[in-house]
């Protein structure tokens, strides 16, 4: 068993100064195979000096140099995957298909910023005026537990392209993947200060943070109402914010379309990262009039997904993070049946043979919109189906959350589906597709609206999140 007692601060693994653990579980089996010495307010304190005193140089470094910087890092990644891969499946419990798939594209942020980076003009002319775009100072980055490597890295990397000093604050379920790493980094041979990492609780960690009067921009991927609390904290600093919260996506099966198709594509939608996905399209919209073929389909779809063995290429959906999260979901399973939900698959307990936090994929039907699992998000394999009796019901359905991350369409005609697109209020709609139509290709804007957060990652936009215009007259 493997105990992280160090933090990442100013380039080196100095040992932590808090005394409180955190215990690490494999979420396959439920047992413990590691522990973390969780880090206090001296620990984040040393690291925010650290990445101060590095951002007095290292925001005046050249483009070229933080080009080279983005190439290391992505290399040092590259090297590491196996290590890497091997450590997520352990950890997180995500199956290993998945998994390959995401570390790859933790790696390949720092290219995409690279390019970017390279492309930007940090100078531009207004009239006779100059505007210079500078970094805009010690970024905080708080992540999330459903995709640690890729949070991390697609904070840092838009970051360092900026010429910012970051410091992260990971989540504590993440401690062996954190410190791999942090590993990466260091042998990437970035300077001191730029990367900082402290492990710990975000009650305890979090408003030091975002508090602090050197930090200038809050980075956060979680869920909406701690978007609000860092909000709050950083208010009284007038911090710049970034934040992508929480989601209840729609996805709309329209009524033109191969229902056996939408069924399957509607499960990869919802059960995507075992139901851990801030994205995930977890409300189900049907036409009425097609409901009893759709219900058909579903059960056949979810009768063929693979569960379980996290080293099986199909393997596709894995065990919850922690036990907390597993009773999360059980506890909104057993919600959806108090308000009067029919199971479709699924319910309680453990999918059979398994145990650890392995939860059963579950469809509910005869949901109405006004159920908890109809309007929180759960975070975990659960699926609310409800139907509309047209067009117009659908949109209104769509957009009757506080949410706006995503939103999925499924037809079979493509510009109908693009017409509808533009009526949902969410941050990325995607057409007969999953969210990775989204991510891959050309960076694009990537973010939410209403509660679901404020600013965008990817590309140009992401980049623009880490710098402040000045004007030179």
């Amino acid at each position: 068993m493997k105990t992280i007692d160090r933090s990442f601060i100013n380039g080196e693994f100095k040992p932590t100064r808090g005394t409180g653990q955190f215990d690490l579980y494999d979420p396959s089996t439920a047992e413990i195979i590691g522990r973390t010495v969780l880090g206090d307010e001296r620990d984040m304190l040393d690291a925010i000096e650290s990445a101060r005193e590095a951002f007095k140089t290292f925001s005046r470094t050249s483009v070229a140099e933080r080009g080279e910087m983005l190439l290391r890092l992505h290399e040092a990644l590259r090297k590491r995957e196996d290590a890497l891969v091997e450590t997520a499946i352990l950890e997180y419990g995500s199956p290993v298909t998945a998994t390959v798939g995401r570390t790859r594209a933790a790696a390949n942020a720092f290219l995409e910023a690279r390019e970017t980076l390279l492309d930007y003009p940090f100078e531009m002319a207004a009239g006779k005026k100059l505007v210079v775009m500078e970094p805009v100072g010690v970024v905080g980055a708080i992540t999330p537990f459903n995709a640690d490597y890729g949070h991390i890295c697609g904070k840092l990397a838009p970051a360092i392209a900026a010429g910012c000093t970051v410091v992260v604050k990971p989540s504590e379920n993440n401690g062996l993947e954190t410190e791999l790493l942090c590993r990466c980094i260091q042998e990437a041979d970035i300077p001191p200060g730029v990367v900082n990492v402290v492990e710990g609780r975000g009650e305890a960690l979090g408003p030091v943070l975002c508090g602090h009067p050197d930090v200038a921009l809050i980075n956060f991927t979680g869920s909406t109402r701690v978007g609000k609390e860092i909000a709050a904290l950083g208010a009284g600093t007038m911090k710049r914010f970034c934040l992508e919260l929480g989601g209840k996506s729609p996805n709309i099966i329209l009524d033109d379309a191969d229902i056996d198709k939408a069924a399957a594509l509607a499960l990869v939608i919802g059960f995507s990262n075992s139901g851990q996905a801030c994205h995930a399209g977890t409300r189900l919209l049907v036409p009425k009039k097609r409901l009893k073929e759709v219900e058909a389909s579903l059960k056949r779809a979810v009768a063929k997904l693979k569960i379980g063995h996290l080293l099986d290429a199909d393997s596709f959906i894995g065990p919850l993070v922690s036990r907390k999260q597993f009773e999360t979901v059980q506890a909104y399973i057993r919600s959806g049946l108090d308000e009067g939900a029919q199971l479709l698959a699924g319910g309680p307990g453990h999918p059979e043979g398994l145990g650890g936090y392995y939860a059963r994929p579950t469809i509910f039907t005869k949901v109405s919109p006004s159920m908890r699992i109809a309007r929180e998000e759960i975070f975990g394999p659960v699926i609310a189906v409800m139907t509309y009796e047209d067009e117009e019901q659908a949109v209104e359905m769509a957009n009757d959350t506080v949410y706006g991350l995503a939103a999925f369409i499924i037809s079979a005609d493509q510009d109908r589906a693009m017409r509808i697109g533009r009526r949902i209020h969410a941050g990325m709609v995607v057409v007969n597709d999953t969210i990775g139509a989204v991510v891959a290709g050309p960076p694009a804007p990537l973010g939410g609206m209403k509660e679901s957060g404020l600013g965008r990652a990817g590309g140009r936009w992401g980049l623009e999140a880490y710098l402040e215009p000045k004007v030179i007259a």
